[in-house]
């Protein structure tokens, strides 16, 4: 890399902690990817909630996170509560290097066992918790409701660290 390239390339993406001050943020990221969003408030009480840590992809030099990733610890399991990227960010790898610096995060807090569920339409994030190991534990017949009024089933996945 030359010394002008550091002006001119944008910086590699990075992964940071991130708190209820990005709890708008975030929620604009939610509605982006899901037909039942969580709003602000749901953000703001779920990021000062005890055990519940966020971490956010910030690309460029922006301070504006273009996705995220929400857990809540409980002794040594967590459960993901959502991951989300902005359209902008999406087809781009970063889910990957998101999640990974998000799990690393968990067993550095002492988890053990990962737990989410995952709408079993959502191809593309069945394939991302299979890269990274998670196995499917069960099914959950109608768990969510789309926007058509329709349900759709959760698979429960689940990995040990």
């Amino acid at each position: 890399m030359s010394f002008l390239d550091r002006f001119t390339r944008p910086p590699a993406p990075r992964i940071e902690p991130i708190g209820a001050e990005a709890a708008s943020q975030l929620a604009a990221i939610h509605a982006s990817a899901f037909s039942q969003p969580w709003n602000t408030l749901d953000f703001e009480r779920l990021l000062g909630e005890r055990g519940v840590i966020a971490d956010g992809l910030f690309l460029g030099r922006t301070t504006r996170p273009a996705g995220f990733a929400l857990s809540r610890i409980v002794l040594d399991e967590a459960e993901i509560l959502t991951i989300a990227l902005a359209p902008e960010a999406r087809g781009r790898g970063h889910a990957g290097a998101l999640l990974s610096r998000h799990l690393d995060a968990l067993s550095r807090r002492g988890v053990r066992q990962v737990h989410l569920e995952v709408d079993e339409g959502n191809v593309p994030a069945i394939a991302l918790y299979r890269r990274h190991g998670f196995r499917e534990t069960g099914r959950r017949t109608g768990y969510y409701r789309k926007t058509d009024g329709a349900r759709a089933s959760a698979l429960t996945m689940a990995l040990d660290l």
